[in-house]
């Protein structure tokens, strides 16, 4: 078992059909959840879904999921998404979280998005850990102005550039703003598509949490097809491995 923290993306917002082994129902999410947990993952990120296949926060489809995963792999630490693609209406997106009966045990909050303050401080309230989504310099600077950023159960350093060298010159610009503020939550770095890997080897050789998942990326390094999420974080656990 390797020493480095991956967290499994299982499946963002990738739709049916993208992945023959894309986990969408809170019985699928389970599965796939105990066989990344068994292939090393230290913990999940779901995007959970409704009876017709949407992203969604009502607390119902929520509560299902993770129910599903905590059963079926009890112990692990399962996250979701409160990207405002899903409720774009931040007064809805509120009322939502405040209506949850299952709590997960962290949630990732977009700071490049409208009422992200407002709506860690909420999840905060509730004793919900917040993974701080930064995809630019100025979403750093916007989460140390709020004053969370030592109160995150992590910093998500997600560039949103899919040229590798251009991802890690991103998050670095990113990091610079942290240090700055001496901010002390663990950090995450991780990218998409054609950088995934690359970024992933980086974060790993620098002592940084990372993920890995068919959000990400449907691919293994050397670009042949994924089976699936077990296979991708059986990869990552080896690249962590060796070094």
């Amino acid at each position: 078992m390797s020493d480095h923290w991956i967290k499994a993306c299982l499946n963002g917002s990738r739709r049916p059909g993208d992945h023959p082994a894309l986990p969408l129902t809170p019985a699928e999410l389970a599965e796939d959840a105990a066989r990344v947990v068994a292939a090393g993952a230290a913990a999940v990120h779901i995007h959970v879904r409704d009876d017709d296949g949407a992203q969604t926060m009502d607390g119902t489809h929520i509560a299902a999921a993770l129910r599903a995963i905590r059963a079926r792999q009890p112990g692990v630490a399962v996250g979701i998404t409160t990207g405002a693609w899903i409720e774009q209406d931040l007064e809805r997106r509120l009322a939502l979280a405040r209506a949850w009966s299952e709590l997960p045990d962290f949630a990732s909050v977009n700071f490049s998005e409208d009422g992200a303050v407002e709506f860690a401080q909420l999840l905060l309230e509730r004793g919900v850990g917040i993974e701080a989504g930064l995809w630019t310099v100025e979403d750093a600077r916007t989460l140390v102005a709020s004053g969370l950023h030592d109160r995150c159960t992590r910093l998500l350093l997600e560039p949103r550039e899919r040229e590798p060298g251009a991802a890690l010159a991103l998050a670095r610009g990113m990091e610079a703003v942290l240090d700055e503020a001496g901010a002390s939550s663990p950090r995450l770095l991780h990218c998409g598509g054609a950088a995934a890997w690359t970024v992933l080897r980086d974060a790993l050789a620098r002592g940084l949490q990372t993920r890995i998942g068919l959000e990400d990326t449907l691919e293994l390094p050397d670009g042949t097809p994924a089976s699936g999420n077990a296979a991708l974080m059986a990869t990552a656990v080896a690249i962590a491995d060796s070094l």
